[in-house]
């Protein structure tokens, strides 16, 4: 478990293999709830390699001064994540007319 926002890691290794690999992270926000973007690539068994890169928000909530996973948006390819980005940008250029 993470006491603070910045222990909070999505790397992942079972039985002495990493599975998740994290490439990067963006703090959200802060507090008793921690929101926060994460840039990572999944191994493929198969391949014997990470895969391509993927992205994830997840939610933490503090609870007896450890952060817990409550929830999480996994973004499966570049292709949804530049639709996500395309729909966010309209939006608030809507908001700010």
């Amino acid at each position: 478990m993470a006491g603070t926002v910045d222990e909070i890691s999505i790397n992942y290794s079972e039985d002495g293999v990493q599975l998740v690999k994290e490439l990067d992270k963006v703090v959200l926000t802060k507090g008793a709830w921690a929101t926060m973007m994460f840039k990572y690539q999944d191994w493929d068994k198969a391949k014997q390699e990470f895969g391509p890169t993927k992205y994830t928000i997840r939610r933490y909530q503090k609870k007896d001064g450890d952060y817990r996973p409550k929830s999480k948006f996994n973004i499966s390819s570049a292709d949804q994540a530049q639709k996500v980005i395309e729909a966010l940008q309209a939006w608030l250029a809507e908001d700010t007319k």
